[in-house]
């Protein structure tokens, strides 16, 4: 595959220079500090491309014009909310749980940064690449919950409680299902390692090659994600005519903005899983025998078709989160526990035995 514009040829001239400077030892060390820091520094950019991003999307559904004033079409709008936010005060609530109120915001950062962490987001574009991808980012991005938990418990408010016991009750709920979602893909792809997957997705992408099993299992993925992200419709931890602002209502300044971006992130997280699993990933679009048309796709950057389709799976959740009206909590739950589970645990076994009888699209055509 010819890639004349990837960012890896330029890490692996880096690399080789690093390590004739220095002994190994310390170059290794010297390179995973630059790798947490360029994390770090994509976590905060991609947070505030994405502030502004919702904002553009929420005005164009609206007829509105959206950010407009602060640079040209508004651009650096996100960036002077990020300065206010961090030079506001942070107001001290009396009779709370002091170390668990702080400690809260950054379970919610801690948890979104870890899985971040392992998303591939282009050729070699891999902070970690576990052979147990799947169940690493289904893992750590469990940790949230205790964030928004803590946060509810620790604020000695009855609507910051009500808001984390909403939260709790909701992302519990649907993990089952996006969880169950993932695993029908590992059935597919016989691997949960992020590279693995998308090196087998080359000529067919997971979601069609498993047929209406791998549509079905797309769909409650997005459908899930988007519940635990708490985005409207499915934002009843945060409903502001019922709760104020819900778990994080006591908290403002710097604490509140890390509520703020790790709900952003964790949109991201959502949509890269599912463009990692479902469409291919980072995989230029391939067509087997076509190699003149594959040469030609194969020129644009990989970490191009990543966040093509990454940001793609964004705007449909923003485009339904705009369009439909919040569900009360029973409709939220009996949509999960009566209708996704069940079809899920259906779903998986019907693609087990798609799999076992060679009948994918892999598996008819080789």
């Amino acid at each position: 595959m010819k890639e004349p514009l990837e960012i890896t040829n330029l890490l692996s001239l880096f690399d080789g220079w690093l390590r004739g400077l220095m002994p190994e030892f310390l170059a290794v060390v010297i390179e995973l500090v630059l790798v947490g820091v360029a994390l770090l520094a994509a976590y905060a950019v991609l947070a505030m491309v994405l502030i502004y991003v919702e904002r553009k999307i929420a005005a164009f559904f609206q007829a509105r014009i959206g950010p407009n004033r602060v640079g040209k079409w508004g651009l650096f709008q996100t960036m002077a909310d990020v300065l206010k936010i961090l030079i506001k005060e942070i107001i001290h609530i009396k009779r709370v749980d002091r170390f668990l109120f702080f400690v809260a915001p950054f379970f919610m950062i801690v948890a979104s940064m870890l899985t971040f962490g392992a998303i591939p987001f282009g050729k070699g574009l891999q902070a970690v690449d576990f052979n147990i991808g799947v169940l690493y980012v289904t893992a750590v991005s469990s940790l949230g919950i205790i964030g928004v938990l803590l946060a509810g418990w620790s604020s000695n408010n009855k609507y910051a409680m009500i808001g984390a016991m909403r939260s709790g009750a909701q992302f519990v709920s649907y993990e089952l299902s996006a969880g169950f979602a993932l695993m029908t893909m590992v059935v597919l792809s016989g691997t949960m390692q992020f590279s693995e997957m998308i090196e087998g997705q080359r000529y067919c992408w997971n979601v069609f090659n498993g047929h209406i099993s791998s549509l079905i299992a797309f769909s409650i993925y997005l459908i899930c994600g988007h519940a635990e992200t708490n985005r409207g419709p499915f934002d009843l931890p945060e409903a502001e005519s019922e709760l104020t602002a819900g778990y994080h209502t006591e908290y403002s300044g710097l604490q509140f903005g890390f509520f703020y971006l790790a709900e952003y992130m964790n949109m991201f997280i959502i949509a890269a899983i599912a463009a990692t699993v479902f469409l291919g990933g980072w995989m230029p679009l391939q067509i087997a025998g076509w190699d003149s048309f594959n040469q030609i796709m194969c020129y644009i950057p990989t970490y191009v078709w990543f966040f093509g389709k990454t940001f793609f799976l964004i705007f449909l959740s923003l485009w339904v989160r705009w369009s439909f009206p919040r569900l009360r909590i029973d409709q939220l739950l009996n949509l999960e526990w009566k209708y996704l589970l069940p079809i899920n645990l259906v779903n998986i076994l019907l693609m087990v035995i798609l799999v076992l009888t060679g009948l994918t699209l892999t598996g008819i055509f080789g």
